[in-house]
């Protein structure tokens, strides 16, 4: 989140293994992976692009990088929300993912914000 309440966004993710959409025998996990971001800041603000860090259990990591998220750069005003969902496939049955949304502000203002670390898991696999 940036600094400061003029310009914020809030990001909550919820996760789901697919398992018709996997092939545990030939190492391919998918998952989905659902946002809402939120503009908690008193300014309009345009999300511009994203990156990613996707890692897996064996520690290979994948970078993805690009504009906006599911093909579009939303406009959130102040309070307002958007949702998109989106997928990946691991190597592995856990794995993990971290990243950044890319923001302008309507007074012109670039600021980041940091999308938390969580994880990727078929189900069962953790405790």
């Amino acid at each position: 989140m940036a600094e400061g309440g003029k310009y914020a966004f809030s990001v909550a993710v919820k996760t789901a293994y697919l398992s018709d959409q996997s092939s545990p025998d030939e190492n391919q996990y998918a998952f989905s992976y659902t946002i809402t971001i939120s503009n908690v800041g008193s300014i309009a603000a345009q999300l511009i692009s994203r990156h990613w860090i996707i890692t897996d259990a064996n520690s290979h990591v994948q970078e993805v990088k690009g504009l906006g998220v599911v093909g579009a750069q939303p406009l959130l005003q102040p309070g307002q929300q958007f949702q998109y969902s989106s997928g990946t496939l691991l190597a592995t049955p856990i794995g993990s993912m971290r990243g950044t949304y890319q923001i302008v502000a309507e007074d012109g203002t670039l600021f980041d914000a940091a999308i938390a670390s969580f994880t990727l898991a078929v189900p069962k696999m953790l405790n």
